[in-house]
């Protein structure tokens, strides 16, 4: 799937700066596009590094999400991220991909690209595809819903 607009973009999603989602890859592979806006940055117009990585977390989970399908939500069990250059306000793209595939543990790496296609960061992270009704009946119970 391919250019795709999100359907109802979520708040989070929204305070993210997400335009779209371009690729949803069943081999575990996501392409999103962001809007890197001033309001992010922090001195001398940088964006500031969580919003770099939020990106890069959100289309490694977005590469689970199209590899197993919307019935789980990927959890971070670690990340780490590298910069290799500043991230300036524009047009940014986040892309996420398997490495290696377990029952329920996934070791994921990603990027983030410029309009130009030079990678600003790169990150690595293990993700654990819990079940979505689990998750989300813990979160109702948690909250007394």
């Amino acid at each position: 799937m391919t250019d795709t607009p999100p359907p109802s973009i979520d708040e989070l999603s929204q305070s993210l700066g997400l335009v779209r989602i371009v690729e949803m890859n069943p081999e575990g592979r996501a392409r999103l596009e962001y809007d890197a806006q001033p309001r992010m940055c922090h001195s001398g117009g940088v964006v500031q590094g969580g919003f770099v990585t939020g990106w890069i977390d959100a289309a490694m989970a977005h590469a689970g999400i199209a590899m197993s399908g919307p019935d789980v939500v990927p959890m971070s069990l670690e990340l780490k991220i590298s910069f290799f250059a500043p991230t300036r306000p524009g047009p940014v793209f986040a892309e996420g991909w398997v490495v290696k595939r377990g029952r329920t543990t996934c070791f994921f790496e990603g990027h983030l690209l410029d309009g130009a296609g030079k990678v600003l960061a790169k990150a690595s992270s293990t993700l654990m595809l819990a079940d979505r009704g689990k998750v989300e009946g813990a979160a109702k119970a948690a909250v007394g819903a």
